[in-house]
């Protein structure tokens, strides 16, 4: 006989593997199904920042719930979280008016933030310029994963103590709705059965249900990233978030004066070219991680964004970072893109295919800091328990 699943999650990247995770601690059987040896997508392709802090109040509460989901997980298996806070450094007036507004938001919403001085900031980031700095907004509840790592351990541990079945160099081809449930099928033809699945395919749309996605207002996002050789007796703590990012970010668009001064942003700047908001994360090799851009193409066109990596971009976010923090040294030893997929419109892409195939995707930068909060919501809602 073959094994009736409650649930089955096609897509192993931290999105569903969340959903997987809460459908676990309900009691439910559950298995992951992953096309490929193990994730290689948006999963382990960014910088590994855990920031509810950068995202509007309906998915900064995802965040926080995530932090929360995160810290249990760590406390009983090492999943490589790190607790050191993130800082958003105003490099101007208008950054520092923007920090100042989002800490009273931060205040009303009970989350705790705290504004640096300058000199603080100087103080707490080694290397950070004084002709660069005015101000930072820290946060100190918010965590850093090693997103090479952070998945894999994940499902290690889901697997050791929660029973999650994960399934991977199966690719699924064919999805339909039975009387009984779901019934799957890889491209080996073997067949899987479950009462409900969940399809959180990232940007893989040409496989599954490709006219669907095709005709829908999913983009696709690539974004090029850098990570120096280790840097020598030096230490960066949390996650480092800069100018750019207080004037990109969900989270300050809810703050008074952000029109006023996104009215008068150069439309013609490389930054808005190329999508650039410069980041810093060092790893746990001592390495530093910093970027990133963002280019897009519409669902159906994704393979119009190339498999280049532009230099010119790379060049551009070195030389801006170099105005940041004088680190040791900015030779690089890595280069890498990683894509998502996300909505224009929406804040997460989802449809219902009969009333046991659900399709969650389309999540953008959200993923390694929203996921777990929504997915708890979702399992809820989607199971009714």
């Amino acid at each position: 006989m073959k094994t009736v699943y409650d649930l089955i999650v096609v897509g192993g990247g931290v999105l569903g593997t969340f959903h997987a995770f809460h459908a676990l601690k309900k009691g439910l059987k559950v298995a992951v199904i992953e096309k490929d040896k193990m994730p290689i997508s948006a999963t382990v392709k960014n910088f590994g920042q855990v920031v509810p802090s950068g995202m509007n109040s309906k998915w900064q509460a995802y965040g926080r719930e995530s932090l929360l989901i995160y810290k249990e997980i760590q406390s009983q298996f090492d999943i490589s979280i790190r607790q050191q806070g993130s800082v958003y450094l105003a490099s101007n007036d208008e950054e520092m008016m923007l920090i100042e507004e989002l800490a009273q938001i931060n205040k009303s919403n009970n989350y705790d933030s705290e504004l640096l001085t300058k000199q603080e900031c100087l103080n707490k980031y080694q290397g950070l310029r004084p002709d660069y700095v005015k101000a930072g907004l820290f946060f100190p509840d918010e965590v850093t994963v090693e997103p090479r790592t952070m998945i894999y351990r994940l499902q290690q541990y889901m697997q050791q103590y929660l029973g999650l079945e994960l399934i991977t160099n199966t690719a699924i081809t064919n999805c339909e709705n039975t009387h009984e449930g779901v019934t799957l099928q890889s491209a080996a033809m073997e067949t899987f059965l479950s009462k409900k699945v969940i399809i959180c395919n990232g940007n893989e749309f040409k496989t599954l249900y490709p006219e669907l996605f095709f005709n829908s207002d999913l983009e696709v996002s690539k974004l090029q990233m850098l990570q120096t050789k280790p840097q020598n007796n030096y230490k960066l703590d949390g996650s480092i978030l800069t100018g750019l990012s207080i004037r990109r970010y969900e989270a300050f668009h809810e703050c008074p004066s952000f029109k006023e001064i996104k009215a008068k942003e150069s439309r013609d700047s490389l930054e808005k070219k190329w999508g650039v908001h410069i980041l810093f994360k060092q790893a746990m090799d001592g390495s530093v991680i910093l970027g990133d851009s963002h280019q897009y193409a519409d669902a159906r066109n994704s393979d119009d964004l190339g498999f280049n990596l532009d230099m010119d971009i790379d060049n551009f976010m070195i030389e801006e970072a170099k105005k940041i923090i004088d680190l040791p040294t900015y030779e690089i030893q890595n280069r890498w893109f990683g894509t998502y997929s996300q909505c224009r419109i929406k804040d997460v892409f989802e449809h219902k295919i009969g009333e046991n195939i659900h399709i969650i995707t389309g999540i953008g930068g959200k993923g390694m800091t929203g996921s777990a909060g929504f997915s708890k919501e979702n399992i809820t809602k989607i199971f009714n328990i």
